[in-house]
């Protein structure tokens, strides 16, 4: 790839003081070399979409000096972590989203984009542990499992209860070494071409471990394992467990996502001279003979001399079939192949009754049916917090995942009732008010998929993408693959300009040590 530098090792007090990491493998990927910005006449770039992918390309290409205009459809920032303002039952106001987002602690380019509005990232709360329960018993916890790697995981599956000895002897040991040693892009190679299901029907592990170490990766792609390509989870399980030392323990943001995230980085695009405009959804972006593109709007059309295409798989989809003159054929057809994840269901309910005082903030679920997991909100969130102090009650937040029924307010009531299961005090407890919110946006990496899923980089060097849906040469995945791509975008078009790219940073991209990646030699 152009541009492209090998990760090099970082010593740990410039990775902590650089990229907040702890992990003292943590590696960083510096950006080419050029003029440290613009001076003069700068470019203008046009940035389409305002979530995670286009703020961080913004903010690189801000920063740089040059002329950046963000579209985003919405009426606000954030993308699919947007939030919005609710009127409840009770007259109270309250901010509704797609729901709970953990922010990792290997999530080092996504931090490090929140990290512009407050280098101590106080808009973030640590949550104290992240237990999985499954329906018949086995429970996993991650609050005091070592973080070095592979103890971690060796720790986790050894306290959950989900192995017996006799469990152990029938893993296939040897198809499981290829764990240990996970590479971009040699994993996908390699699994690509098989589902999540038919690797962890290889290996032999027992229903439990399953559900408690590998399925709640496999649902976070909002995809059923048989549909999701093996590389993927291996690529996940490299990322949290055996690649980084950074732990599975996250932070959330201590009050909605406006508050905490938009409005801080929209104050700091405009510092920088960036303009947002939101309500402004793109039709077409054309390339113009003499140069450039041109980006239209309702509100009307605007010269750029490039564009970062952000956009989830179904906007991204809509605005290459409208621009005609955008890239060749066959890269326009691998965007018109793109594959959307099936749809998922957040409900939100806030009750008169409290949950017990020793439910957790975020519970992971497994083998109650649809439900993946409960938040109880006002552990974390201030303003749930505050509803919650004035009424006594609790609000409580359910995800359901790859939802495959077509009777939506069946599947809602059923929800409902596997949370009376899990908590059953919330059983009978009257609802103030309830929010159910469907969506079917996420990108499906399915098997096989890899090889026609675009890049950064697309035919013509002015346009780039961005967004989860991007492929990176680096482990990286769900959020903090938006902030990575959306970096990338930005630095291959300050490459072009001759000015210094910014640089990212990364969990170990192979095993951790000689000795792990012997072992998944012999896979």
């Amino acid at each position: 790839m152009r541009g492209w530098r090998d990760p090099r090792p970082v010593p740990a007090w410039d990775g902590a003081a650089q990229a907040g990491a702890r992990d003292r493998r943590a590696l960083a990927v510096p950006g080419v070399d050029g003029r440290p910005g613009f001076a003069g006449d700068p470019p203008v770039v046009g940035v389409v979409g305002g979530g995670i992918a286009g703020v961080a390309a913004a903010t690189v290409l801000a920063e740089r000096g040059a002329r950046v205009v963000v579209y985003e459809r919405q009426a606000c920032l954030g993308g699919r972590l947007a939030g919005w303002p609710v009127r409840l039952a009770d007259g109270s106001r309250a901010t509704m989203s797609r729901g709970f987002h953990a922010f990792f602690r290997q999530y080092y380019n996504l931090r490090g984009l929140l990290r512009r509005v407050d280098d101590t990232l106080g808009m973030l709360t640590p949550l104290p542990d992240y237990p999985l329960r499954h329906r018949d018993g086995w429970c996993g916890s991650f609050r005091d499992v070592p973080r070095t790697p592979p103890w971690n995981a060796v720790a986790f599956v050894a306290r959950s209860g989900a192995f017996t000895w006799r469990d152990v002897t029938r893993v296939r040991a040897r198809t499981a070494l290829s764990l240990l040693d996970v590479r971009v892009p040699r994993v996908y190679r390699r699994f690509d071409a098989t589902s999540a299901q038919d690797y962890l029907d290889a290996i032999g592990f027992p229903p439990a471990a399953r559900h408690l170490a590998f399925e709640v990766f496999s649902r976070s792609f909002f995809a059923d394992p048989a549909e999701l390509s093996a590389a993927e989870l291996l690529l996940m399980f490299h990322i949290y467990f055996l690649g980084s030392s950074e732990g599975l323990l996250f932070d959330v943001p201590r009050q909605p996502y406006p508050e905490a995230l938009w409005e801080p980085l929209a104050r700091h695009l405009a510092r920088h001279g960036a303009e947002v405009r939101t309500s402004t959804p793109v039709r077409e972006v054309r390339p113009r003979a003499g140069g450039g593109l041109t980006v239209a709007s309702p509100g009307g059309d605007d010269d750029v001399d490039a564009v970062v295409l952000a956009l989830d798989t179904a906007g991204l989809r809509a605005l290459v079939r409208n621009s005609p003159g955008l890239g060749d054929a066959p890269w326009r057809e691998s965007i018109d192949r793109l594959r959307t994840a099936s749809p998922f269901l957040v409900s939100r309910l806030w009750l008169r009754r409290p949950v017990a005082a020793d439910r957790p903030g975020f519970l992971g679920t497994s083998g109650y049916g649809s439900l993946d997991n409960v938040s109880v909100l006002e552990r974390w969130d201030g303003e749930a917090a505050r509803w919650a102090a004035r009424t006594g009650g609790s609000v409580v937040e359910l995800h359901a995942y790859a939802v495959t029924g077509t009777d939506r307010r069946s599947e809602q009531q059923r929800l409902l009732a596997q949370l009376g299961e899990v908590y059953p005090e919330t059983r009978g407890a009257e609802v103030v008010d309830v929010r159910h919110l469907w969506r079917a946006d996420c990108p499906l990496f399915d098997v096989g998929g890899y090889a026609r899923r675009p890049g950064v980089r697309t035919p013509d060097p002015r346009v780039v993408l961005a967004g989860d849906l991007v492929s990176s040469r680096l482990p990286v995945a769900l959020m903090e693959r938006a902030a990575t791509t959306g970096i990338e975008a930005a630095n291959a078009l300050l490459e072009r300009w001759g000015v210094r790219g910014h640089t990212l940073w990364t969990v170990p991209v192979a095993g951790r040590s000689a000795a792990l990646r012997a072992l998944a030699a012999l896979a």
